[in-house]
């Protein structure tokens, strides 16, 4: 098993990834409730026993919310850079076995190497992260990589290099800009948050990014943190509708807010 990875939620109300290695079982962000979180695991053939580490973008409750689940599990390390995991411990009862990185750094955990990076959102140290494992050198275990970039309100220079190299991209199409200004719901004020170079990206800027990097190394794009209400699949579908023929081996999933992917498997 060279990789294999399955989003289990993304929306709103709760985002979180399993990734699964030879040697490593990990989450990436866990925000939803311990008992949802659970139940999504088992539905993925796992549990909590199971995963060996958690590794956080940010302090939002929409990516850890399931961290109270882990005072049962104290061997699961959580990895976030010093300004995350000082933000998420004042709102924890107990104190999880905290691995603290550098922003910017690359390190190793089992047979994973990862990148940190630091992604434009409004939270203390948002990062974006990429995942790789194996060898291209190793005919039976190729390296394979998978980007997680949720929760940003544009895509630097220094990010959109990171995209060229992986197999998988789950990269956030939160909104449609004219369901967002059309929303009743939303003040101004929170609309322009959204909608900021510090916000949330847009089904054009997701568009955008994707159609000037085109990676041919890509093989699947997941298209996820959907808005419930200013977001819709066929808004995503209308948006992308060039790149599926641009990028005509790579697969799509638009992930509807709420519900997560099958696994995937890059073997």
């Amino acid at each position: 098993m060279a990789m294999r990875f399955r989003i289990l939620g993304s929306g709103s109300a709760g985002n979180a990834a399993l990734l699964e290695t030879e040697s490593s079982r990990i989450l990436i962000d866990a925000g939803f409730s311990g008992r949802r979180l659970r139940g999504l695991l088992k539905e993925a053939n796992t549990d909590l026993d199971a995963i060996n580490a958690v590794f956080l973008t940010h302090e939002h409750g929409d990516h850890t919310a399931g961290l109270d689940a882990l005072k049962r599990h104290p061997d699961v390390t959580v990895f976030a850079n010093r300004a995350t995991a000082r933000a998420v411990q004042t709102k924890l009862k107990h104190r999880p076995t905290w691995q603290v990185f550098e922003t910017g750094s690359r390190f190793q955990f089992r047979d994973l190497e990862v990148d940190a990076f630091s992604v434009p959102h409004d939270a203390q140290e948002p990062v974006g992260f990429t995942f790789a494992s194996g060898n291209d050198d190793d005919l039976f275990s190729p390296r394979r990589a998978v980007a997680w970039l949720t929760d940003l309100g544009h895509i630097p220079q220094h990010v959109r290099r990171r995209l060229v190299e992986v197999d998988v991209v789950a990269i956030e199409s939160n909104h449609c800009p004219n369901l967002l200004q059309a929303d009743v719901r939303r003040p101004w004020s929170t609309k322009q948050r959204i909608s900021g170079r510090h916000g949330h990206l847009s089904n054009e800027g997701v568009r955008e990014v994707l159609a000037e990097i085109a990676s041919p190394r890509w093989r699947h794009v997941c298209l996820t943190h959907l808005s419930k209400d200013c977001n819709s699949l066929a808004a995503v579908e209308t948006a992308i509708a060039d790149l599926r023929n641009t990028l005509s081996r790579c697969a799509f999933s638009i992930v509807p807010p709420g519900e997560g992917t099958p696994f995937l498997d890059l073997d």
